[in-house]
């Protein structure tokens, strides 16, 4: 176990860690669905994320039966795989293959010969109560899978915000109250955790390095409630060793929870064993490197998309995300950590995000713009 020394000097967000496990209060069990205002629809209309779509959410919800989906170890999951009668049957499964063209050839359906429906799953569970759709390629067995949920203002800026900061894009299409996304791939966090962590196999700087980057990251852009079964790993040879990168997968608390610690993947108690390793091999000032490394590369985003950022965070600014108790919560805690008082004033989610992005990331920017206007004189 790390000393007492080595745990004094780690900080992630310049906020101490400690080695035992947090007791910090848990993320909302139940967040409310907050609907889609016609300012989000004109901006999802106006990035092409609005479409007409020919299965939604509601046509799924009419089951007959459901039973319990286990995994390979023959143990019960989350989920329920879902069966309907053969009418609702045969309309749903030609809807939902036009739904994986959306997602997958910007709606070309003339690979549709090639696909089926091979499952339906339903989780009672999730904010979003989302159906995972199995599609099989019938010539050779492949399969993928894509998502119906309820439409969730928070979750869909979750989304949003994920596309044009995050490493890699994610494609997602909305219509009325139906949300649409494709799957991300990796090994579930928890997953990872138990099978993979301690593994001789597993270079574990590489991890170590992207989990700080990745706490970096759901701070900046406040995205709350990352432990281990709401993110994944994808791991990717490279010419020497492993590279690997964490993803979110779970965008319901964007911008909606009050204590600014669960906006840090690395306060949850789930990703404990991930933060003990933290400890255990990552010095102070290789911390603060990959802190600033996120902070760069995310300035850098933010700088390319920067009308289309500014037109997302301009929707965002009014919209009601949250309870009033949480945002005068949050607004205090991130004004008294930061000793920033413009925090105080904010009336809004949005408002405070827009506050918090100018806060982490304001040097960044400066340094940005500096390199551009260098590069311009040049040319």
């Amino acid at each position: 176990m790390a000393t007492k020394a080595a745990v004094s000097q780690l900080h992630f967000c310049k906020v101490s860690m400690r080695i035992e496990p947090q007791k910090a209060a848990p993320p909302s069990r139940k967040k409310p669905i907050y609907p889609v205002s016609e300012r989000l629809r004109t901006y999802l209309k106006t990035y092409g994320r609005e479409l007409i779509l020919p299965v939604q959410y509601q046509d799924l919800i009419h089951f007959t039966y459901a039973r319990p989906l286990v995994n390979d170890q023959g143990e019960e999951t989350a989920w329920e795989q879902v069966s309907y009668d053969m009418r609702e049957w045969d309309f749903l499964k030609d809807g939902l293959l036009k739904c994986y063209a959306i997602l997958k050839t910007e709606g070309d359906y003339s690979f549709a010969a090639n696909l089926s429906v091979e499952r339906i799953d339903f989780c009672s569970f999730g904010n979003s109560q989302p159906f995972r759709i199995r599609i099989v390629n019938v010539n050779n067995g492949n399969y993928d899978h894509f998502y119906i949920k309820k439409a969730d203002a928070n979750r869909i800026y979750g989304l949003e915000w994920e596309h044009l900061l995050a490493t890699s894009r994610v494609t997602f299409f909305t219509y009325g109250q139906t949300l649409i996304e494709e799957h991300i791939a990796g090994i579930p966090g928890d997953i990872f955790i138990r099978d993979y962590l301690n593994s001789p196999e597993t270079n574990k700087v590489r991890l170590l390095k992207t989990f700080v980057k990745f706490n970096e990251s759901c701070f900046i852009r406040l995205l709350g409630d990352m432990r281990s079964y709401n993110f994944v790993v994808d791991i990717t040879p490279d010419i020497e060793g492993t590279q690997y990168n964490i993803r979110a997968i779970d965008f319901d608390q964007q911008c909606y929870e009050g204590r600014m610690r669960l906006y840090m993947p690395q306060f949850a108690k789930e990703n404990y064993p991930i933060v003990k390793e933290v400890v255990k091999h990552l010095d102070s000032e290789s911390i603060k490197q990959y802190q600033a490394e996120e902070r760069s590369r995310t300035a850098y985003r933010i700088a390319t998309e920067r009308y289309r950022v500014r037109e997302l965070m301009d929707t965002m600014l009014p919209e009601e995300l949250s309870t009033p108790e949480k945002i005068e919560q949050l607004k205090f805690e991130l004004g008294n950590h930061y000793h920033n008082f413009r925090y105080i004033k904010a009336k809004t989610m949005g408002k405070i995000l827009k506050i918090h992005l100018k806060q982490l990331l304001m040097p960044s920017m400066r340094s940005v713009l500096k390199m551009a206007k260098g590069r311009k004189r040049k040319l």
